[in-house]
C-alpha cells in the first residue's frame, strides 16, 4: 500500500484493477480502474468492504440495486455488495464512525457472473486511510453539512411509521424561533441533517461559552436557529454581533428582527448593529479571543434551520492566533463603517496572508472598489487550470460575469475536467458534465413517480438546496491544486456591493476534502437524473447482468465509450 495523508494506494499486483482512497470529511472516495484493456464481459461489479479503526471484522457496503430475480422481477430493496455488487468505478463511502482515530481499511474484490448467474470473486485490493475530525488539527477543519434531506438515507433513518420531516424541520423557517421538533429521534436527526458543520459551529460557541475570558464577534445574514441564538443569548455582553438587515432581514417581524431584539437585552444595545453594506452583510462568521482559545468560523453555512439542515454548505474554521486577528480587524472596520463606499476604502479588501503553519491560505472581504475587484482575477486564475475543475456554486446561472463565462470556456476544452451543480431558485439543480453540456434536471427530490426500487421524498422546503460557494482548481496536481471558498457568491454584486469574504486555500489536503464532497454531491443529484429516465421509460432502476447476445453492451462499456465517463474513470483512480 502506498499512501500520504490524504490519499492511499492498493499496491497487490496480481489484481486485475487499481484502488486510490481520497480523505474526504467524514467520507471517503473509492477510485478504481481497470489495468489492461476492458474487463471481462462477465464483469459485473465491485463488492466493498471496510473495517473501522480497532474492529476485528470487515462490515459490506450496502447497494440500494440488486440484480432482477430469474423471472425479472425487482430483488431486495438493500442488500451487501458481495451479493449486489457497486456498478461504478467510484464510490463515495459516509462511515458511521468517521471521527475515530486510526485507519479504516478497504478492501475492493471485482465480482463475476457466470451462464447460471452465479457470483464467483476476483483478486481483491486493500488499502487504509485515516480520517479523524480535522483536517489539520489545532490548525484548520473543514466541515460540510450533509444537505441530503430530500435523499432515500433520509427516509430509511426519519420518515418511516408515519413520522414526517415537519416533526423535525419547520414548515416555514420565518417560523424558526419558535420551532420545536418534536420527532423522537429529532436530536439525531438534526446531527445528521447537520454533520460536521453543526458539530463545529456549536463546539466553538460552546468552547467560548466555557471559556469565561472569551468574547465573540459574530456576523450573521440569516439568523433563525434557536440553538445558535440561544447560545449567543448566553454569552451575555461578550457578544459583539453584526446582524443583516436588507430586504426582508429588515422587517420588523423578521427573524433577524426578532432575533435583534433579544440580543439587544442579553448584551446590550452597544453590542448589537444592524448593517446591509451596498447590498447584503451576507458574511457568516465567528470570531472567538481569548487568552486559551482563538477561532474563526466563517463559510457558506447561515446560521439558520436551511443552512444546517436542509442545503449543502461548507464550514471553516481556524483556530490560529494569526487567522483570528485578520477576522477581528474586518470586522471591526465593518462595525465603523457607515457604508459600503466607506469599507472599499479599507485595507481588508485585499488579499491577506492568514500566517497559517501548514496551510497557505489568505482571505479578503467586499465590498471591493473596481480597484481592488477580485472577480475577474479568480476567474482568470481559473482559466490556468491544468487538469480539473469541479464547483458547487449557488446561483451561478443566474448571474452574468467572468467566472460562469470562464467555466463554460473550460467545459469546451478537451484538456480539462469539469464537474459542477448551481442551484436555482425553482427547485432545480444545473449540472455541468465534463462534455461541454449543461444538463437541467427535474426538480431535485423525488416526487410521487418514482421507479422500483425506490420512495417518495420530500422536497425539503422553498428555497436553494445547494448552498455551497466553492471552485476547487487541479486537485490533483499536488502543486497546484487550490480551492475557492467563502460567503461569497462569485457575483458582481458579492465582489462590489455585499459583506462577504473570499478565501484562497493552496492545500492538496484541503483541495482533495473539497472535491470529495463534490463528487458526492454530483453523485448525489446525478442519480435524481436516472430515476427520472427510469420513471419516464416504466422502468425500475436494477444492476445488470452479462449480456446475453454481442448487441448488449456490458454495465461498463459506457466508462471506455463515452469521453466522460473514461475521463471520470482515469482521473479518481
Amino acid at each position: 500500500m502506498v499512501t500520504t495523508s490524504y490519499q492511499s494506494v492498493g499496491t497487490n499486483a496480481k489484481a486485475e484493477f487499481t484502488l486510490k482512497l481520497h480523505r474526504g470529511e467524514g467520507m471517503i472516495l473509492l477510485g478504481m480502474n481497470w489495468k489492461s484493456g476492458k474487463p471481462p464481459v462477465n464483469f459485473v461489479g465491485f463488492a466493498i468492504e471496510y473495517q473501522p479503526p480497532s474492529a476485528k471484522a470487515f462490515k459490506p457496503l450496502n447497494n440500494r440495486l440488486s440484480f432482477p430475480t430469474p423471472g425479472g422481477a425487482i430483488g431486495p430493496q438493500v442488500q451487501s455488495s458481495l451479493v449486489a455488487p457497486i456498478q461504478k468505478f467510484r464510490w463515495v463511502h459516509f462511515p458511521s464512525e468517521a471521527q475515530t482515530a486510526g485507519a479504516f481499511n478497504y478492501r475492493v474484490t471485482p465480482l463475476f457472473m457466470d451462464a447460471e448467474e452465479n457470483l464467483s470473486q476476483g483478486e481483491l485490493q486493500q488499502a487504509n486511510i485515516e480520517l479523524g475530525k480535522d483536517t489539520y488539527q489545532g490548525e484548520l477543519n473543514v466541515s460540510f453539512t450533509r444537505g441530503f434531506v430530500s435523499s432515500q438515507a433520509f427516509i430509511d433513518h426519519y420518515q418511516q411509521d408515519g413520522h414526517t420531516i415537519s416533526e423535525i424541520l419547520p414548515d416555514n423557517p420565518d417560523n424558526g424561533l419558535d420551532f420545536k421538533p418534536t420527532h423522537p429521534d429529532a436530536v439525531e436527526a438534526l446531527s445528521w441533517l447537520g454533520f460536521e458543520s453543526r458539530q463545529s459551529i456549536l463546539e466553538v460557541l460552546d468552547t467560548a461559552l466555557a471559556t469565561p475570558t472569551a468574547t465573540v464577534k459574530a456576523i450573521a445574514y440569516d439568523l433563525n436557529l434557536p440553538e445558535v441564538l440561544e447560545r449567543f443569548e448566553r454569552l451575555g455582553n461578550r457578544l459583539t454581533i453584526i446582524v443583516d438587515d436588507s430586504g426582508q432581514h429588515g422587517s420588523a417581524t423578521s427573524c433577524e428582527s426578532q432575533a435583534t431584539a433579544r440580543l439587544v437585552k442579553s448584551a446590550g444595545a452597544n453590542q448589537v448593529k444592524r448593517q446591509h453594506m451596498s447590498g447584503l452583510q451576507h458574511n457568516k462568521v465567528l470570531i472567538v479571543e481569548s487568552g486559551t482559545y482563538k477561532a474563526v468560523v466563517c463559510g457558506s453555512t447561515n446560521f439558520s434551520w436551511r443552512g444546517l439542515y436542509v442545503q449543502a454548505n461548507n464550514t471553516l474554521v481556524i483556530l490560529q492566533p494569526s487567522a483570528v486577528a485578520v477576522f477581528s480587524a474586518a470586522f471591526d472596520l465593518y462595525w465603523n463603517s457607515a457604508s459600503g463606499a466607506a469599507f472599499k476604502k479599507e485595507p481588508a479588501t485585499a488579499w491577506t496572508d492568514l500566517q497559517l503553519p501548514s496551510v497557505n491560505a489568505k482571505v479578503t472581504f467586499s465590498p471591493h472598489s473596481t480597484g481592488s475587484a477580485v472577480l475577474q482575477p479568480v476567474a482568470d486564475d481559473i482559466d490556468t487550470a491544468t487538469s480539473s475543475v469541479l464547483f458547487a456554486l449557488a446561483f451561478l446561472y443566474q448571474t452574468t460575469g467572468p467566472l460562469p463565462n470562464s467555466i463554460q470556456t473550460l467545459e469546451r476544452s478537451q484538456n480539462i475536467f469539469v464537474y459542477g451543480m448551481s442551484d436555482r431558485d425553482d427547485k432545480k439543480i444545473d449540472l455541468a458534465n465534463a462534455d461541454g453540456h449543461f444538463v437541467l434536471t427535474e426538480p431535485e427530490f423525488l416526487g410521487a413517480n418514482v421507479p422500483a426500487p425506490f420512495r417518495s421524498e420530500s422536497d425539503g422546503g422553498s428555497g436553494v438546496r445547494l448552498h455551497n460557494k466553492f471552485v476547487i482548481v487541479d486537485f490533483d496536481k499536488p502543486k497546484l491544486a487550490r480551492v475557492y471558498t467563502g460567503s461569497f457568491n462569485f457575483s458582481n454584486p458579492a465582489d462590489t456591493s455585499n459583506g462577504e469574504n473570499l478565501l484562497i486555500i493552496r492545500d492538496p489536503r484541503v483541495a482533495t476534502a473539497y472535491m470529495v464532497e463534490a463528487v458526492s454531491l454530483f453523485d448525489h443529484y446525478e442519480f435524481r437524473k436516472a430515476t427520472k429516465k427510469a420513471s419516464d421509460n416504466a422502468k425500475p432502476l436494477q444492476l445488470q447482468k452479462p449480456p446475453v447476445d454481442i448487441t448488449i453492451k456490458p454495465w461498463w462499456d459506457r466508462y471506455w465509450s463515452e469521453a466522460l465517463r473514461q475521463r471520470d474513470r482515469e482521473l479518481f483512480s
